[in-house]
């Protein structure tokens, strides 16, 4: 079974894979090596080379947006109630059990903040998001928004939010920053986890496809400013710095 419970919770950890199975089954490997109790499910997000054994094969592909929004629909109805996303050009740094130390951080987040909305890792580096960056002297951070290579979402929250907002964005660049800023607004606790980090390629697959980025950052120029306004640029930088840091967990 792909999952775990915790209190009455049941986390589903998928990975995206499009691009080369390598990546893919890098991160597999690593988390079946260091979490061999639970099992991981791979999404083909209809990738050129298929990955082998893959969960599903998507009919087309969806980009992360609508990959993620076919997770949603498909878990919620297998009763799950987190859903762990990862990107597969990431790889995990932090302590021997990534996937188990993880679940149980977030139940106590839980129990210390409220249940919680979203929840990522932190990052050894990220050049667009500075709030993602680990800190050592910190456990977690309260977040306005985070970058969206290794979310874990609460599906609770995300019905609440009335789901994924992204029927004008079919390359979903920008729906990562968009959600999660929503579930902050909406009272949801929006959590950087900097005892859990990874290290991750940024657009390791996307900038080998010709044209893909320039096309994919209009349309989340376009998306972003019918949402936040023609300054969202500068919103989002004010937002990145709206972060509060706990140094005990």
């Amino acid at each position: 079974m792909a999952e775990r419970r915790l209190a009455e919770k049941r986390l589903a950890v998928v990975i995206l894979h499009y691009g080369q199975p390598e990546l893919t089954r890098r991160l597999a490997d690593q988390l079946a090596g260091s979490d061999p109790d639970w099992a991981v499910r791979v999404l083909d997000n209809h990738a050129p080379i298929p990955f082998p054994g893959a969960w599903q094969r998507l009919p087309d592909n969806l980009f992360w947006a609508g990959a993620l929004a076919w997770c949603l629909d498909e878990l919620g109805r297998e009763g799950f109630t987190h859903l762990w996303f990862l990107n597969n050009d990431l790889y995990f740094g932090s302590a021997p059990s990534h996937l188990g130390r993880a679940w149980e951080r977030l139940h106590r987040l839980d129990q210390i903040l409220g249940p919680v909305g979203v929840y990522s890792p932190s990052a050894t580096a990220n050049p667009y998001h500075p709030q993602m960056v680990q800190q050592p002297g910190l456990q977690f951070s309260r977040a306005a928004l985070i970058d969206g290579i290794a979310p874990l979402f609460n599906l609770e929250c995300l019905t609440a939010l009335g789901g994924l907002d992204f029927a004008d964005n079919s390359y979903g660049y920008g729906v990562d920053v968009w959600t999660s800023l929503c579930a902050h607004r909406a009272g949801w606790p929006v959590v950087v986890d900097h005892a859990v980090c990874i290290r991750h390629v940024y657009h390791s697959t996307a900038r080998k496809v010709e044209g893909f980025l320039a096309q994919a950052a209009r349309a989340e120029a376009a998306y972003l400013s019918r949402r936040l306004g023609p300054n969202y640029a500068a919103e989002l930088m004010a937002l990145k710095a709206e972060v509060q840091g706990f140094e005990k967990l």
